[in-house]
């Protein structure tokens, strides 16, 4: 028997998810959205046409919107699926994903995008009810009313805001912040990622923007989500995003590099083909390179870096989930992108610059000025971060912990690019 998710985007059906009795899945465009040239295809990786894209095709980009690793296997067993059924977890979690897309039962309208109702906040004792869930039922899977998914291997749970504090969405509403709870087998993270994603804004990078916030004693992130844009009278609509490994119809589970993900020079190209301004979101990636590599976040995979769709323009999303891994000597030193096939920053010196720079097609004095330039903005702003009030309700030796080896990793980075 085969069953029938259709796949909405703003009010229309752009196509059909479909599952046979033997657990193949293929995706089929709607022919009115075929037909109007001003609608775009949902995904790089997937151009429009008449033919249905079969599993090997459509799966990178369908399976990426669910969540990966721990967090799905701990998602299936609270739904009672199979980890590695992606259609029946869409089915279950697919009213709100990353993107612009959402996944509804064949015949079902989804429910209006603005509910008439608001939303109610949730009190301090039910936020930390709320966190403590998330570690068991990530996503709160099973809550009534709630389907969400978010890729990735943290806890995080997509929200709204009333009043400026954190409740849940209504059913069909688009969440407009993700809130992020530390990782409870790694010390400090909110600290960590605070820091980082804060010292990226402060030097330039385009990033979501974060809020750190406790409750009850306990830290978490609020991410301000860059799929999202708000019309005059507020009302939140989605924008439609996908990450690396989407767009180049490689699944979630072959992320790193290492296994066959995005590389570099990959990401280099695909943003060449793929955005409407190409310059200025190859300098961005460069910059994110190069500051992922000064904070130490070894773990900058293909699917932490995402294309956003703007009616008919294409860019460089805002970049996130910035953590400086390498404080943790139980997560992996190396590169989930080898930068020149070096692994790590003590292998990393001019000739290994001017090689990464041949490698992704850029003048190599450029690179290495560049690289300068961001340890130097970095040594400068971190420790104005710690004397600001924006991360005033953290923990100030953790935040002073993380900056000292970001500053570190600054100089050696500085002398990289010089030394013989």
């Amino acid at each position: 028997m085969t069953r029938t998710l259709s796949v909405w985007w703003d009010g229309l059906v752009a196509g059909t998810l479909q599952v046979n009795q033997h657990g193949q899945i293929r995706f089929t465009y709607a022919s009115d959205w075929l037909s109007d040239t001003s609608q775009p295809s949902i995904s790089f990786s997937l151009p429009k046409q008449e033919q249905p894209f079969k599993q090997r095709q459509c799966r990178p980009f369908f399976a990426g919107l669910l969540p990966e690793e721990t967090q799905r296997d701990v998602v299936a067993r609270a739904l009672g699926i199979s980890r590695g059924n992606d259609f029946a977890l869409l089915e279950a979690l697919g009213g709100d994903v990353a993107g612009a897309l959402s996944l509804w039962p064949a015949g079902e309208v989804p429910p209006a995008p603005n509910p008439t109702g608001t939303p109610r906040s949730l009190s301090d004792d039910e936020l930390v009810e709320v966190l403590d869930m998330l570690q068991t039922r990530p996503l709160l899977v099973g809550r009534e009313g709630l389907r969400l998914s978010l890729a990735g291997a943290q806890t995080k749970l997509p929200i709204v805001l009333v009043d400026d504090r954190v409740a849940l969405p209504a059913p069909g509403q688009p969440t407009t912040h993700i809130l992020k709870p530390g990782i409870s087998r790694l010390p400090n993270t909110t600290e960590n990622e605070a820091l980082a994603m804060m010292l990226a804004a402060a030097v330039g990078l385009p990033v979501a923007p974060v809020a750190a916030r406790t409750v009850g004693g306990r830290p978490y992130l609020l991410v301000t989500r860059y799929d999202r844009r708000f019309d005059a009278g507020g009302q939140a609509h989605r924008l439609h995003q996908e990450d690396f490994c989407q767009a180049l119809g490689i699944p979630p589970e072959r992320k790193y590099a290492s296994e066959g993900g995005p590389t570099f020079k990959i990401g280099f190209d695909l943003l060449r083909r793929a955005t409407t301004r190409p310059a200025g979101a190859v300098l961005a990636f460069l910059d994110a390179a190069i500051f992922n590599l000064i904070v130490g976040n070894a773990d900058a995979h293909g699917k932490n870096f995402s294309l956003l769709y703007q009616g008919n323009e294409m860019s460089l999303a805002p970049f996130y989930d910035i953590l400086a891994t390498v404080a943790y000597p139980e997560l992996s030193p190396k590169l989930a992108m080898k930068l020149a096939k070096r692994d790590t920053i003590d292998e990393i010196g001019p000739t290994a610059w001017d090689a990464f720079a041949d490698e992704i097609g850029l003048p190599a004095s450029f690179v290495r000025r560049r690289v300068k330039e961001l340890a130097e903005e970095v040594s400068s702003q971190a420790p104005l971060l710690l004397e600001s009030n924006v991360l005033a309700a953290l923990n100030i030796a953790a935040l002073r912990k993380f900056s000292a080896l970001i500053l570190s990793r600054a100089e050696q980075l500085t002398s990289s690019v010089t030394r013989s």
